[in-house]
């Protein structure tokens, strides 16, 4: 599993979405207790190993370890708890942050076939939510739950990042390719679609 998120992290690394030391990624390892591995703070994700995570509770800390989390470890944990994932991805992709500076309140996608992707009908209207930046997880993990809609797996911070979930890295992995993609056309077509998508 450890091997896997370093796998996962190199390729985020070469697209661009986790930059030098940036972004963090999980996978439940059981659920009661809940444990989770999670990557370690401070190494370049381009460069990961198998080595660079650490086992954490339900609060984000590490358990039995002197390895350091990865500082938003304890949202992950909740994402976990709260939306069931099995895994959860967090990156730095710009389309996701620009999409977050445009749309504070919530990005609206609709009409668009990769959302199938993402676990939805093309036809149907999706709202990613978006919540302010902070460095306590804990107002973080709050303003996560108190949006969270069970059918959109994926939690935008405001001049940060993205999270993305799923059963597992994979899924998650896809989920989060399909987001990326459907935020960026969202950015880049704001103009022409004013009023009809804003």
């Amino acid at each position: 599993m450890t091997a896997e998120l370093a796998r996962e992290c190199v390729r985020f690394a070469q697209m661009g979405w986790m930059r030098g030391t940036s972004g963090n990624l999980s996978v439940v390892l059981q659920r009661d207790p809940l444990r989770l591995a999670v990557t370690v703070s401070g190494v370049d994700k381009g460069e990961i190993t198998a080595q660079d995570s650490v086992v954490i509770d339900a609060d984000g800390n590490a358990v039995d370890s002197p390895k350091v989390p990865s500082a938003e470890a304890g949202l992950h944990a909740r994402i976990a708890r709260v939306a069931g994932a099995g895994a959860v991805v967090h990156v730095h992709a710009l389309a996701t942050v620009v999409a977050a500076e445009h749309w504070p309140g919530g990005v609206v996608l609709k009409d668009l076939e990769m959302l199938k992707g993402f676990g939805r009908y093309a036809h149907e209207e999706v709202v990613i939510p978006v919540v302010r930046n902070s460095q306590d997880m804990l107002e973080l993990g709050d303003a996560f739950e108190k949006g969270f809609d069970p059918k959109v797996p994926a939690l935008l911070v405001a001049r940060h990042g993205v999270y993305v979930w799923g059963d597992d890295l994979v899924q998650a992995r896809h989920r989060l390719e399909c987001l990326e993609w459907l935020l960026r056309f969202k950015v880049e077509t704001r103009d022409i679609f004013t009023g009809r998508h804003s």
